[in-house]
């Protein structure tokens, strides 16, 4: 029997360790750590807060494990990653996450990875770019608490978190054309809730919200719309990548361009130019050059990389008007909530590949780490645990 001290609520919780599964007698032990107990102890009134259990304890647990064991309307304080300025380290420190108001969910974040997209915006580069942020959206975790209204996920639910949300009824959603969705784009582009505020406070201060998602937090909140619930069995620090940038790379090739078979594909590109290119590196150069080594009548070129505020493309009307076709891609084409979960189901499936693009996994402490391997080329993907 290990006894787990609570913090945030300053009681003692039991926890049987039966069949690899660790069985709570009374509430989710989120946020705690073994200490060792007799029949004289007690506990600091003052209470404080402490780690989470890693990925790798929380991953072995049932979703029913979760279910009615939460903090409910209570203010949950944990560690995050926060980006105070551009171009400085993040520092990774206690941060107050306010619960989940109507059409939200309250997410306890187990794994993230680290995207091109976050350094884009940490080195100054995002238009919208907002400090102090806690960036982040390729993330994976389970349904902590969910607020009013909230009916496609539950507490215990294994999810993805989605930086490009689907609320099923805006143009952009009933539209076959598009993956984009207009509902909540306004204000996610300015760092808060779809109610204009953010659930993020430190140092007594506001903390804006990134891409609807800010992952490099041990819990978040996000919009319904931005959430999809997917397979329990399935590794979220494996699986949170398809939050971002495998869909986005796997899906420009199936969805946006629609390439029949890649390996045809391949042996066609040297018989008078490329049937489809993909650019990205978000290099203006080299969008107009994949776009001129595309096959005049039929050539596609889609721009996947996201270039730096203010750079413009150029190319000779010529290149167009011969019938190649230049395009962009966002999240690979996919609706979200309806395409994430059926993505997780294809990798359990042998269907997508997503272990080989894990090149490092980190803690929390260390994500500027991951940041560096990142630029330094030495990292296809930086997988951070909690």
């Amino acid at each position: 029997m290990r006894v787990y001290e609570d913090g945030g609520r300053g009681g003692l919780y039991s926890i049987s360790k039966l069949n690899d599964h660790f069985i709570p007698c009374d509430r989710m032990h989120f946020n705690l750590t073994p200490i060792k107990v007799n029949n004289s102890t007690k506990l600091d009134e003052k209470g404080s807060y402490f780690r989470a259990p890693p990925a790798s304890v929380l991953n072995k647990q049932p979703s029913h494990w979760f279910q009615g064991r939460h903090r409910g309307g209570l203010v949950i304080k944990c560690k995050a990653a926060i980006a105070w300025e551009k171009l400085k380290p993040l520092s990774v420190e206690e941060v107050e996450v306010a619960p989940p108001q109507k059409g939200e969910v309250r997410i306890k974040i187990l794994a993230t990875g680290v995207c091109h997209t976050d350094a884009y915006t940490l080195d100054g580069h995002d238009p919208e770019g907002i400090f102090p942020v806690i960036l982040g959206h390729e993330g994976g975790g389970i349904v902590e608490s969910v607020g009013e209204g909230v009916t496609s996920v539950k507490e215990g639910d294994h999810v993805i978190p989605l930086y490009i949300p689907q609320c099923y009824d805006c143009k952009f959603c009933k539209s076959p054309k598009t993956n984009l969705c207009g509902r909540i784009r306004a204000t996610q582009g300015k760092g808060v809730m779809p109610d204009g505020t953010s659930r993020f406070t430190a140092r007594g201060q506001k903390i804006f919200h990134f891409m609807g998602c800010s992952s490099f937090s041990e819990y978040t909140v996000v919009s319904e719309m931005s959430v999809a619930k997917v397979n329990e069995k399935a590794p979220l620090e494996k699986v949170c990548l398809l939050g971002c940038g495998i869909s986005t790379g796997y899906g420009a090739a199936l969805n946006t361009a629609n390439v029949p078979d890649t390996v045809a594909a391949l042996v066609e590109m040297t018989d008078g130019g490329c049937d489809y290119t993909f650019e990205c590196i978000g290099n203006a150069k080299t969008m107009r050059q994949a776009l001129e080594a595309c096959h005049k009548g039929w050539g596609e070129s889609v721009i996947i990389g996201v270039a730096a505020a203010g750079v413009e493309i150029t190319t000779r009307p010529f290149q167009l008007v011969t019938g190649r076709v230049w395009k962009g891609s966002a999240f690979g084409g996919f609706k979200s909530r309806e395409s994430v979960p059926k993505l997780v189901n294809d990798y359990m499936n042998g269907k997508v590949m997503v272990d080989e693009f894990v090149t490092f996994m980190k803690p929390l402490a260390e994500i500027n780490e991951a940041f560096d391997l990142m630029h330094q080329g030495k990292a296809l993907r930086t997988v951070v645990t909690m």
